[in-house]
């Protein structure tokens, strides 16, 4: 009897994640609004400048502001946002092509070109298994929130999403920069919480668990921004591989950004 009951509980789950998705985006009209009050209320905001978020996105190769943080640009969309890739993504000699890419994509999620900058240099490699320099990698992100007047910085958490070694690294070096106070005053640190396999290939089925789990800043997409966010992936065309492809439909990051504050 209590195999049964368990057996149809497993048959009912997707079911009852899916109903519960279809409930919060019925409700909420797939929006999770976030204004600047409520994203840098951890902190005064600086002298001289507006309390409008000025966002930096920091990730490590072409790609990863769509793969992970569409949701999260979108729905920055009111705020002032800059990019700062740390690589070209040369991991198979396709820097310059992936560079280009990266130009259209975000062209499309609606980042300003002139606010896009992509960092070549030798001792910051695309490789899986090289874990970057803190050092380096903090100076290159101060100078670029110093220069912007920076007030909200977004990145990978420790996990890196896909375990990726040059993802943890920007969280390395950032969380130093957290740590030793070298940030501005008021500028705070959202990092993009990773979660299981399971919940990664769940799609927008992730949203009640998201919604159940403490986190501190959420991002849910529509369908008409999830196809932007679809897009501005097709822009990546040398990364399109059957398995990214499948990625764009099932996971759960195409749709859902939830982010701790450090």
């Amino acid at each position: 009897m209590a195999a049964g009951i368990e057996s149809i509980a497993l048959l009912l789950s997707p079911l009852i994640l899916w109903l519960a998705a279809c409930w919060w985006l019925r409700r909420d009209h797939g929006t999770r609004r976030c204004d600047s009050r409520m994203l840098l209320a951890d902190g005064p905001s600086r002298r001289g400048v507006d309390d409008a978020v000025r966002a930096l996105l920091v990730t490590a190769h072409p790609d990863d502001e769509t793969m992970f943080f569409a949701p999260s640009i979108l729905k920055l969309a009111q705020a002032r946002l800059w990019l700062l890739c740390a690589s070209t993504g040369n991991y198979y000699n396709h820097g310059a092509i992936r560079k280009e890419e990266l130009l259209k994509s975000c062209a499309v999620l609606g980042i300003p070109l002139s606010n896009v900058t992509v960092i070549n240099h030798r001792d910051l490699p695309d490789h899986p298994s090289v874990e970057w320099d803190t050092s380096l990698l903090s100076a290159l992100i101060l100078k670029h929130v110093e220069t912007n007047h920076i007030n909200l910085v977004l990145t990978f958490d420790i996990g890196g999403v896909s375990g990726h070694t040059n993802h943890k690294s920007l969280y390395t070096a950032i969380r130093h920069l957290h740590s030793e106070k070298k940030l501005p005053e008021g500028c705070r640190v959202l990092t993009l919480e990773t979660v299981s396999l399971f919940r990664k290939y769940l799609s927008v089925l992730d949203l009640p668990i998201s919604c159940l789990h403490s986190r501190d800043v959420l991002f849910v997409l529509t369908r008409e921004e999830a196809e932007t966010a679809q897009r501005a992936m097709r822009c990546h065309r040398s990364q399109l591989l059957w398995f990214r492809r499948l990625y764009m439909f099932f996971s759960r990051y195409m749709v859902v950004n939830s982010l701790r504050s450090l």
